[in-house]
């Protein structure tokens, strides 16, 4: 892949960087696989099925891909740079770098949920509710944490929506397939923002990853076994495939298990295409 610009490299070697930190942080973690599926996204057959890939759990971050459809459909996002919104006092800052003006690109990479929120509000529950009811979006379950009226802005961050891994790759065919009631512009910009990596061997990837715990039933998060996904397409030529990995946490862990998702399932993800291209 040809670099076009000095920023070019930049993203390069951030993203180099943040899969060999998740890399190092994933050789002591223990987490199990719960599911890996890959379907051939033209067919919707499935070429690599492993474990539990039925069970729905929380979407986390991997919902950004539906939120950008919402986005940039409903043209509160125009592209990948504007809007650019500012950091407020009050707004989600686990992390230090959403304490900063964000654009849609910066969203996507930096996994920024207060971004979300200002979308999902923008668009209010009735459209907000549609797009999940179109998308056939898991359980399409918007109501949010009981009792608390937060379903438009926390419905798919542990709480009521929820989705198995195979239900993403159905979602995930949809997209790289055109088949949702966006605009063509939609499709066009989530492509664009959530373009990951070049592979070695001439994939070329696009997904986003999820961190979400289990919710007991009293209401408390189960931080000993928070999932990590990593969902997305690969394409090459005219091949293209989605996926879905799917990991659980057996201790509490310091590092995002979204993240610890992607690495290991990147390291994995060549081999498993090349072996796809030899059937």
């Amino acid at each position: 892949m040809a670099l076009q610009t000095r920023q070019d490299l930049i993203n390069l070697r951030y993203m180099a960087l943040s899969v060999l930190v998740a890399g190092l942080a994933a050789s002591t973690s223990q987490a199990r696989t719960v599911c890996t599926a890959i379907a051939d996204a033209e067919t919707g057959r499935i070429v690599e099925q492993q474990g539990e890939c039925s069970e729905r759990v929380t979407p986390a971050s991997t919902f950004k891909i539906a939120i950008s459809l919402m986005g940039f459909d409903a043209q509160f996002l125009k592209d990948e740079h504007f809007p650019a919104l500012s950091f407020h006092e009050g707004y989600a800052d686990w992390m230090p770098a959403w304490r900063q003006t964000t654009d849609p690109s910066n969203w996507i990479k930096y996994s920024v949920v207060w971004f979300s929120q200002q979308v999902t509000q923008f668009l209010g529950e009735d459209r907000f509710q549609k797009y999940i009811r179109d998308f056939s979006y898991g359980n399409e379950d918007i109501s949010g944490n009981p009792g608390k009226h937060d379903g438009l802005t926390r419905a798919w961050l542990s709480s009521s929506l929820k989705i198995s891994p195979l239900e993403q790759l159905v979602f995930l065919e949809k997209v790289v397939n055109r088949r949702l009631p966006v605009t063509s512009h939609a499709f066009d910009m989530t492509s664009r923002i959530t373009q990951i990596t070049m592979l070695p061997n001439g994939w070329d990837i696009h997904g986003k990853t999820g961190t979400g715990s289990p919710v007991a039933p009293d209401g408390l998060r189960d931080q000993a076994h928070t999932y990590g996904w990593f969902v997305g397409w690969a394409t090459k030529g005219s091949q293209t495939v989605v996926f879905a990995r799917l990991i659980q946490d057996e201790k509490e862990e310091t590092d995002p298990a979204g993240l610890r998702a992607r690495s290991t399932f990147l390291n994995e993800l060549p081999a498993i295409l090349d072996s796809l291209t030899e059937r």
